[in-house]
């Protein structure tokens, strides 16, 4: 059984769905085929703890919506769907962290709910713990949306026209 914790930033002020949120990550490890348990943490928090991440981590000093962080031990060089280990041993996929500023910022950009863009990112995050990586190619971008939109069609949430 995978192990997901959701931790909630003391400063986010809204009602997060945990469950929503779960669901979205069981079913994107799901469709990649992920069978063998892994361990995920996902952390929502705001736009100045995502700033100090980027800048930190990524040496990029402003805010961004999502950030992950692949356990290097773990992270396969190319996204291979089945994560491939010891039956029943947990293995530890890596950290998420999403700003809850941007969630509702970008919902209302793109003019669809913050469940929806909540969810969204969280699925982009777990997808970049499996090893894919939009910045890398034109085709993976490709991909990796495909593999976005078809887990937020699964959880009822597709954009609207």
């Amino acid at each position: 059984m995978h192990k997901i914790e959701i931790q909630i930033d003391r400063q986010v002020k809204q009602s997060i769905d945990i469950t929503l949120l779960r669901q979205a990550i069981f079913t994107a490890l799901n469709n990649e085929s992920v069978s063998t348990p892994v361990e995920i943490s996902l952390l929502i928090t705001n736009d100045a703890t995502l700033h100090q991440l980027n800048r930190d981590y990524r040496n990029i000093d402003t805010p961004t919506d999502v950030l992950s962080f692949a356990n290097e031990d773990e992270h396969p060089a190319h996204p291979t769907p089945p994560v491939i280990g010891v039956p029943d041993l947990t293995r530890y996929l890596g950290d998420i962290a999403i700003s809850y500023d941007r969630v509702i910022a970008q919902a209302s950009e793109y003019d669809h709910s913050r469940e929806r863009e909540l969810a969204y990112l969280t699925v982009h995050g777990v997808l970049h713990l499996l090893g894919y990586d939009h910045e890398r190619s034109e085709d993976e971008a490709a991909s990796m949306r495909i593999r976005e939109e078809r887990v937020m069609t699964q959880l009822d949430l597709q954009r609207t026209p």
